[in-house]
């Protein structure tokens, strides 16, 4: 554990990750116990599951008292989910993480030494500064999808960031609630919201690459993928015209 790191909350989003979670938990779990964290929790926030997600979630909170389940009302996206734990937390700092652990938890050791390099507030997983930390790739159709999202993100919105998708990302808290109270947007958009806003409020973030493997069963549909670009408009207009102020 990176020295200055005494306090955490992870976020998990879940939806449908009855057969991913244990192992997840369980090393998420193992990280936490390994370090002299003065608090410590897990948030894991249902989807509007209709497997046994909940379910699970709960047996695990019944014996782990660091273990939250928090359910949003139905299916609401991602970042409904995302800012839900944000908003929730109380750890000092604030780790979002996708229920695969395509990033190992590990790598919040890097995160944080980053931000406390750098006198960051925000730090993003990328798997595009260092590609030789990708073990598992992603299918060549979305690898591309998201190197040209990723153009038309920097054309449109100016942010330097080579890759905002990845779904491992720190912020300290305080400026977690900053930008996740101004978060608009519930679908797989709101990561460049999200650093938009910080931009906006000049909450510094920084890009770190991390190990990533690519871990199958994406629930990204190709609808999804195409509405993202849309987005992108929406957030420059909400930008140019002060929403986020």
């Amino acid at each position: 554990m990176p020295e200055g790191l005494a306090s955490i909350s992870i976020v998990i989003p879940a939806f449908n990750e009855a057969k991913r979670l244990p192992a997840t938990m369980e090393s998420v779990l193992a990280y936490l116990s390994a370090r002299p964290l003065s608090f410590a929790e897990i948030l894991v926030v249902d989807d509007g599951s209709i497997d046994d997600t909940a379910a699970l979630v709960a047996r695990f909170a019944g014996k782990e008292n660091r273990i939250r389940l928090l359910k949003n009302p139905g299916n609401r996206g991602k970042g409904y989910s995302v800012r839900q734990g944000m908003l929730e937390a109380k750890g000092d700092w604030i780790l979002s993480t996708d229920a695969d652990l395509s990033a190992p938890i590990g790598e919040l050791d890097k995160l944080f030494a980053a931000a406390i390099r750098e006198g960051a507030e925000v730090a993003i997983g990328s798997r595009a500064l260092d590609r030789s930390l990708v073990g598992v790739h992603q299918s060549a159709f979305r690898e591309l999808s998201g190197r040209l999202f990723n153009i038309a993100m920097r054309v449109l919105t100016g942010l330097p960031f080579r890759d905002t998708q990845c779904g491992f990302k720190l912020f300290r808290a305080d400026a977690a609630r900053a930008i996740f109270s101004r978060q608009t947007l519930d679908g797989f958009s709101f990561d460049v919201e999200d650093l938009v806003i910080a931009e906006v409020l000049h909450r510094r973030a920084i890009e770190v690459p991390v190990v990533w493997n690519n871990v199958e069963g994406t629930k990204v549909s190709g609808f999804a993928g195409i509405a993202s670009f849309g987005a992108l408009l929406g957030i420059r207009w909400r930008a140019l015209t002060g929403r986020y102020r």
